[in-house]
């Protein structure tokens, strides 16, 4: 007999707007996380907080904002207006209540209609919000969106500003930790996009004077061919460069929002620019020959912006304003008349960039011939890949929509993969099996990837030939044994991804997967220790002679015990580059020729570990 399933008036149920932003964060913020990763939910807090405070700057209100972070505890305070007073317990606990309705007071405005300053109050265990105005303030505190004082309007002789003061709820945010390595680029990127304000971040300072000239050279991760192109409008700020490397490096803004998806204007950005240089030239150029090695910023402000989600990271407008143009329109406007120009201005720096685009028109030219036999074998061999096992879902779904669980893990050997494919989530872990040590490919051309039948496939598994609009997994994720020869691997693929494909990296889908060195466990409690101290505090906690496992490799974990190494709270150590890195020196001494050198580098900084 079938059961019916009770389905009346008891099962409809209203939430209040607290409690649907504490069952469902990811719809506002994205998701949670504990602050190891740049996109986890306490940076996005703390950016909603900051975006209110930006819109003021924006409107021209308020030179510097001020912030501290001090045991997880953010404040903020900006010299803009201030809120009015009588509205601050409005549009810090009332749902789409806000000053960003309006589109002449904040028609360029970064923050949502009343939503982001209500989300920090849901999933803060404590939240000030005060206000100060021509001499008067008002404050209120809350407890996970729970009003728990609200004092009167009183005098002050502060500035007119606001001062928010949070901490993220630990219920929620478990262990979190706020990290200056995600903090300060978020902080640089605001100051990048408005010139002239100052930010003040523990004891720190942040200021530019020439906007996204400033940003290119803070984040470019190899030396420029050329000076940046810089061009500014109305509304609108681009910097243009190009350097001797593979791939294409864009940062893209919306009303100072940094989209790391792109979105419209990103996508008019790079057909125009490939265009406009075209028609300089007058010359049959194919696009990618013209943007490779390219490196590039845009920054537009739409009025009533309309992003992919709530964390804003892809811009969806498809016009400037309610009677503006089309955003792709307005930007191929300017790119035409501005860097058309430009390039006729400077002659200089145009042959630089048209020796640039010949050069690479005939390297690929030259590679031609074996890339079109490499992707007739990579086609046939993905039929029946032995190498690669594939999940059933794909980093950008049929939706269009991106699955940021996602990923694909690297390894060596059979025993290896093999606990990881019986351990993994077949919906959204993929495993790719290398056959050995990788070819060292530093100061190769890109044929090499094509002729190698190992980086043939891979390039073909992940989808990048073409760039990382078709990257079908998340995350990369290397997974080799933590001895001499995984660590031999792991760099080879490391430095396989710099030297063809660095916006994986500069993108930030590259992880090392840690697993574990030590089994420590009695009869009641297994530990898994991930180093010497974890090793250490492990037996002190289970008490005398505990039975302890040392694995060697990845092939020695059980697939039991190896699907607790890579669920969804997994160790990944993300592999990441910045201009200070000097990739091509550093490639050139870890990979290079340089034997006797790296040699006594190596004996110099030998370290002995100790036996067990």
């Amino acid at each position: 007999m079938e059961q019916t399933v009770k389905y009346d008036e008891d099962n409809i149920k209203t939430l209040e707007w607290w409690e649907h932003i504490r069952l469902r964060p990811g719809m506002y913020i994205g998701k949670l996380g504990d602050g190891t990763y740049s996109d986890d939910g306490i940076y996005v807090l703390l950016k909603e907080v900051m975006d209110n405070s930006i819109d003021e700057y924006m409107m021209g209100f308020g030179k510097h904002i001020d912030i501290s972070i001090d045991n997880g505890v953010v404040t903020v305070r900006d010299y803009g207006r201030g809120i009015p007073l009588k509205s601050v317990v409005d549009t810090s606990s009332k749902m789409n209540t806000g000053g960003k309705y309006d589109s002449e007071a904040f028609k360029k405005s970064v923050g949502m209609n009343g939503v982001g300053i209500k989300a920090v109050n849901a999933l803060s265990s404590y939240m000030l919000v005060q206000s100060f105005r021509d001499g008067e303030t008002k404050a209120v505190e809350y407890s996970r969106a729970q009003m728990v004082d609200n004092p009167e309007i009183r005098k002050s002789n502060e500035p007119n500003g606001t001062l928010i003061n949070f901490i993220p709820d630990e219920e929620l945010f478990r262990n979190y930790h706020f990290q200056d390595l995600f903090v300060e680029p978020l902080l640089k990127n605001y100051v990048f996009l408005n010139s002239g304000l100052t930010i003040n971040y523990n004891e720190k300072k942040f200021f530019s004077k020439n906007g996204l000239v400033d940003l290119l050279n803070e984040y470019m991760t190899s030396e420029s061919l050329y000076p940046i192109i810089h061009l500014q409008g109305h509304d609108i700020e681009v910097a243009i460069t190009h350097s001797d490397q593979y791939g294409e490096e864009y940062y893209s803004f919306a009303n100072g929002q940094f989209t790391t998806q792109g979105g419209t204007h990103l996508s008019a950005f790079k057909e125009t620019i490939s265009r406009v240089i075209k028609e300089y030239y007058n010359k049959n150029f194919e696009y990618p020959d013209i943007r490779m090695g390219i490196t590039a910023a845009i920054a537009i402000k739409v009025q009533e912006p309309v992003f992919a989600s709530q964390t804003k990271t892809k811009l969806g407008s498809k016009d400037i304003g309610p009677e503006g143009p089309t955003v792709a329109k307005f930007i191929g406007d300017f790119i035409k008349k501005e860097l058309d120009n430009f390039l006729h201005k400077n002659q200089d720096i145009s042959d630089i960039l048209l020796k640039k685009i010949t050069d690479s028109e005939k390297e690929r030219k030259a590679d031609a011939g074996v890339a079109k036999l490499a992707k007739e074998r990579a086609k046939k061999a993905n039929l029946h890949n032995k190498k690669l096992r594939d999940c059933r879902l794909h980093y950008t779904d049929a939706k269009g929509e991106r699955l940021d669980e996602t990923c694909i893990f690297i390894t060596e050997g059979d025993s290896a993969s093999g606990s990881i494919t019986q351990s993994r989530d077949p919906n959204y872990q993929a495993v790719f099996s290398l056959r050995g040590k990788p070819l060292n490919t530093f100061g190769l051309t890109k044929k090499i990837v094509y002729e190698n039948e190992e980086f043939n496939l891979l390039q073909a598994a992940l989808n990048i030939e073409e760039g990382l609009e078709g990257l079908r997994y998340n995350k990369v994720i290397i997974a080799t044994d933590a001895d001499v020869d995984g660590m031999h691997i792991r760099l080879l693929i490391i430095t396989f991804f710099l030297q063809f494909f660095p916006d994986l990296i500069r993108n930030n889908h590259v992880f090392i997967l840690q697993t574990p060195l030590f089994r420590v466990r009695n009869k009641k409690e297994t530990i898994y220790c991930y180093s010497e101290e974890e090793r250490l505090n492990a037996v002190d906690k289970l008490g005398p002679n505990p039975e302890i496992t040392r694995f060697k490799g990845l092939g020695e974990i059980s697939p039991g015990e190896f699907k607790h190494f890579i669920s969804q709270n997994m160790r990944l150590d993300a592999v990441s580059m910045k201009k200070s890195d000097a990739v091509k020196e550093m490639l050139e001494f870890y990979m290079g020729k340089n034997t006797m050198e790296r040699q006594n580098f190596i004996i110099n900084n030998l370290v002995v570990e100790e036996d067990i």
